[in-house]
């Protein structure tokens, strides 16, 4: 398990599945503001159902993310699109409405960039998100990402168009948390 401050970031559980897709995707809202596709409904124990790991997918690395005190499940982590080639990745995250507001998005990001940087040895991680979303945008920020344009009406949700932020982060301008 990858550590942080507060919360930890672990293989997903089989039994982590229901907890996020109740938490995360059955919430029409929430899934509408944090992907980039339409919601639907899915079946449970559908293949491609959401939360469920595809180990052979080496672009996509997925976590469980849990509170490092507890262990209890927090929510959901990921570092996707990532290219060995040009060595970057996008990052994504989603919290369960009751571990909202604690700071672990924060810390969700840090040992991201951890895993990105130091584990895979990437040079760009980047975060797009709704202008709006000021958790992620903060928790970006605090672990040095940069604002590097605005995407004009870029994202459909919930029958209106909104801007994303899209925001990046160099290896070389990245500061560890050295109490990994």
């Amino acid at each position: 398990m990858l550590t942080g401050g507060k919360v930890g970031l672990r293989a997903r559980h089989e039994d982590d599945i229901p907890v996020l897709r109740a938490g995360l995707h059955d919430d029409v809202v929430t899934h509408s503001r944090a992907e980039g596709r339409p919601w639907r409904p899915i079946t449970p124990g559908a293949e491609h159902a959401p939360f469920t790991v595809d180990d052979t997918d080496q672009r996509t690395v997925q976590f469980s993310v849990v509170e490092r005190d507890t262990g209890a499940l927090a929510g959901s982590a990921v570092l996707w699109g990532i290219d060995t080639h040009h060595r970057s990745a996008h990052v994504g995250l989603g919290l369960l409405p009751a571990a909202r507001g604690k700071g672990y998005a924060t810390d969700v990001v840090a040992v991201l960039c951890h895993y990105g940087f130091v584990v895979r040895g990437l040079h760009r991680l980047q975060i797009e998100t709704l202008a709006d979303n000021t958790a992620m945008l903060r928790a970006a920020e605090r672990n040095g990402f940069v604002r590097e344009g605005v995407l004009r009406s870029s994202a459909w949700v919930m029958g209106e168009f909104l801007d994303e932020v899209l925001l990046g982060l160099l290896a070389h301008d990245w500061t560890p948390d050295t109490r990994r």
